[in-house]
This record gives C-alpha cells, sequence and structure tokens, in this order.
C-alpha cells in the first residue's frame, strides 16, 4: 500500500507540474512574452536591438559632454544602412545559396527535393527582399537631399555634377537594381511560387527573367556599394 501510496503521489506531483507550466505559457503568451522574447522571435530581436542601438548612442554621446539632440540626416542614414544591408544580404543569400541549392536539390531524384524552401523560405524572404529594396532606395535620396546640407545633391548626383560623381554611379545603379526587383523579378517569383496562376511554360520562362535579373542585380551590387562607400572614404582604385 505505501508503494502504490508513493507512485500516486508521484503521479499527482507531476500532473501538477504540467498544468502549473501549461498555466504559465499560457499567461505568457497572453502577456505576449513568448512572442516578445528577443531570443525566441524575429520582432522581440528587432525591437530589443532598436533599443539598445538607441541606449548606446545616447551614453556615447552623453559620455563625450555633447547635447544630446535628435538628428534626423544621421537617424535616416542608420535606417539607410540597414535596409541595405538587409537587401543586398539576402540579395547574396538567394544567388550564392538558395538558387544553387534548389538546382541541386532538383538533380538529386532520391532527395526530399525544394518544395519547403519555396512554400515556406522564399515568400518570406522575397517580403524581407523587395520591401527593403524600396526602404533603401527612399532612405537614400532623403539622404542626399537633407545629408549634404543641400537639396539639390539629389539631382547632382543623379546628373553626375563634379564632386559628386562616385555616389551619383552608386545610386543609379541602386536605382537599376530596385527596378529589375519589382519589374523583373517579384512579378515572375510570383508565377514561379504559384501566388498568381501561370502554366508551365509561362513558369519556365518566368524562371529565366527572374533569375536573369537577380544575376545582374548580383553583379551591380559589387560596384554599386564601392561607390556609396567610396564618397566620403574614396574610392579602392
Amino acid at each position: 500500500m505505501g508503494r502504490l501510496h508513493a507512485i500516486y503521489s508521484k503521479q499527482q506531483l507531476n500532473l501538477y507540474a504540467n498544468l502549473l507550466s501549461r498555466r504559465n505559457t499560457t499567461e505568457a503568451n497572453s502577456w505576449g512574452l513568448n512572442h516578445m522574447h528577443p531570443l525566441n522571435s524575429v520582432k522581440g530581436a528587432i525591437t530589443t536591438g532598436v533599443v539598445l542601438a538607441i541606449v548606446i548612442s545616447v551614453w556615447l554621446t552623453a559620455w563625450g559632454g555633447v547635447g544630446i539632440t535628435l538628428h534626423y540626416g544621421r537617424l535616416d542614414r542608420w535606417v539607410h544602412i540597414v535596409a541595405g544591408v538587409t537587401w543586398i544580404g539576402l540579395l547574396y543569400y538567394f544567388n550564392v545559396v538558395q538558387t544553387p541549392g534548389l538546382a541541386a536539390a532538383a538533380a538529386d531524384k532520391g532527395g526530399p527535393g525544394g518544395a519547403g524552401v519555396s512554400k515556406y523560405i522564399a515568400p518570406r524572404a522575397l517580403l524581407w527582399f523587395r520591401w527593403s529594396a524600396v526602404v533603401t532606395w527612399v532612405t537614400g535620396a532623403i539622404y542626399l537631399m537633407g545629408g549634404f546640407a543641400n537639396t539639390s545633391v539629389l539631382v547632382y548626383a543623379f546628373a553626375l555634377q563634379p564632386g559628386f560623381r562616385t555616389i551619383g554611379v552608386g545610386a543609379w545603379l541602386g536605382t537599376i537594381m530596385l527596378f529589375n526587383v519589382w519589374v523583373f523579378i517579384w512579378p515572375n517569383q510570383k508565377k514561379i511560387l504559384g501566388i498568381v496562376p501561370a502554366t508551365d511554360d509561362e513558369k519556365a520562362a518566368a524562371r529565366k527573367i527572374a533569375a536573369r535579373a537577380s544575376r545582374i542585380n548580383f553583379i551591380l551590387s559589387l560596384p554599386m556599394l564601392m561607390c556609396m562607400g567610396g564618397q566620403s572614404h574614396g574610392l579602392p582604385f
């Protein structure tokens, strides 16, 4: 009887522990704690990163004995850099990881294939890809209008005027890349992923167009990044 009582008591304790764990999980979910945890969610990580960056900026400014104020041009430049890293990072992911990986998956007749990537990863990556491209271009244009204390710099850059030719070439390359994203890559990716109806022949043609546009952007990104950094830091040659 004593042994049975011990087993019964242990089962009760396990049941109580499970109920308590579920209650805590439910309460955490109701408060959105799990969804905002910086190590458990993208949203939480982004929020934490932004807050940390603001704290570090304020701390360094105060440490230097400078008055703390909001500089809109510098804020725009920060957003421009982050968006650009996101855009170009995903562009490199598509060209050096996903596209070769899907080709290898298609050639591997006995393997699992690339359906999971096409269904779950590619649409999410393309969402961040195309909108980070827009944010990069818009914040770049805003910076050209305000970051040089002259709103005409945007015109000078695109007209390749002296003093702004380096960043102007970078701006033109970035504009061509943005055009490729929204005119060639995304419309054709929608056919490939089945977001819009398309025949097999149309999907095959879409793959070629999207792949070529993406590869062109991959190539253009290298001189574009050189010119963007070269305006302030000089060209390597």
